[in-house]
């Protein structure tokens, strides 16, 4: 079973306006792969605050194991990873016939010219350069899950 690690919680720069998913009774599961702490936290913060349920895994064979385990209804999955990189992660999830339908939003520090190419080849369906701008994480979210 996945090792999933809660993040520590801190009060959100947003606290008290409102959120974008107005009225969405249930709540989408994310699953955030990211393996610095920092990144992983911002992005939780910012789902959570848009009434998303959130895990994470820090490596790509947590975040394989997680989505078979868990099923969540998107992955934003970082390519740069210890253990399994992020693209063999998501091989492994497409390849699944219960995972194959999950959309995933690669994050990536290496912004090359050929990379939206590799990417979508893996299995992504959309991707962001890092350092990624949360709100902007979350319009891809949206868009990826028919939201809004």
């Amino acid at each position: 079973m996945a090792q999933l690690r809660k993040v520590r919680r801190v009060s959100h720069p947003n606290a008290g306006k409102t959120p974008y998913l107005k009225g969405n009774s249930v709540p989408k599961r994310i699953l955030v792969v990211e393996d610095n702490p920092e990144n992983r936290e911002i992005l939780t913060l910012e789902l959570e605050f848009q009434n998303f349920e959130v895990q994470s895994a820090e490596n790509g064979a947590l975040a394989v194991e997680s989505a078979l385990a868990n099923r969540p209804d998107l992955i934003i999955m970082d390519i740069s990873l210890p253990v399994m990189d992020g693209l063999e992660a998501t091989r492994r999830i497409k390849a699944a016939t219960e995972t194959a339908h999950i959309p995933i939003i690669a994050l990536t520090a290496h912004a090359m010219e050929d990379d939206e190419t590799i990417f979508r080849k893996a299995g992504c369906d959309f991707y962001l350069a890092k350092p990624v701008d949360p709100e902007k994480v979350v319009l891809a979210v949206n868009r990826l899950l028919g939201i809004g």
